[in-house]
């Protein structure tokens, strides 16, 4: 019988214990195993793994891309740090990754880019939506690899960030947008290997077939 894989999920120190566990009925689903990391557990690296999913959270700390002080920023040092080692072990060891929501911030950041610290400064046309429901229109790029995972057409998802996409990342590219144009997908361009940001939360989306499929690929990858 073929081995499961093993993904390694990095969650926050505060809300990791009710969000850990979405991440592991996704994998599941997908034929995965979910192998919880955080800063002050005994795991830090990805030794023995096959994937990697950076999940939700805190802000992703200014000082790493030069950004501005927002009064509702919420930051955690220490797993900026622990997150940006596993991307660059994840990275070096050629293994697929799926960033969710901070995520996604964070492997472009780790890539040289940049972020909006707060969307609804830079876009006054977005909807003001904090919700785990699918509320949020977005298009997906046709030809994308996530439109080959998701498919093209325009789907509902949900929104629980502040922070977005700015200058793209080495390597990354834009593949889907909300009405007001926020990027809310990125992917890298480097050949066959997985590495896909996406800005909603598809952990939570649990009756979502297509949500689900992000799971899929995950594990087909790893």
């Amino acid at each position: 019988m073929s081995r499961h894989p093993h993904i390694g999920v990095s969650v926050s120190t505060r809300t990791g214990w009710r969000v850990f566990p979405f991440f592991r009925w996704g994998l599941h689903r997908a034929g995965a195993v979910a192998v919880r990391i955080e800063t002050g557990r005994a795991r830090g690296n990805l030794k023995g793994l096959d994937g990697l999913i950076i999940g939700g959270g805190d802000d992703v700390g200014i000082e790493l891309y030069g950004g501005e002080l927002m009064p509702h920023s919420r930051f955690d040092v220490a797993r900026d740090r622990l997150e940006l080692g596993l991307i660059e072990e994840a990275e070096n060891l050629r293994l697929p990754i799926l960033g969710v929501c901070r995520g996604a911030q964070l492997i472009n950041v780790a890539r040289g880019g940049t972020l909006h610290e707060d969307i609804y400064d830079s876009y006054p046309g977005a909807r003001r939506l904090n919700t785990p429901l699918p509320r949020k229109l977005v298009r997906i790029a046709p030809g994308s690899r996530l439109a080959h995972i998701l498919g093209a057409e325009p789907s509902r998802v949900n929104a629980l960030h502040r922070q977005s996409v700015d200058r793209l990342g080495a390597g990354l590219a834009p593949v889907a947008w909300d009405e007001a144009g926020v990027v809310q997908a990125i992917e890298g361009e480097e050949g066959p290997r997985l590495v896909i940001g996406v800005q909603w939360h598809p952990e939570y989306l649990l009756l979502s077939r297509r949500d689900a499929r992000l799971f899929r690929a995950l594990a087909e990858h790893a």
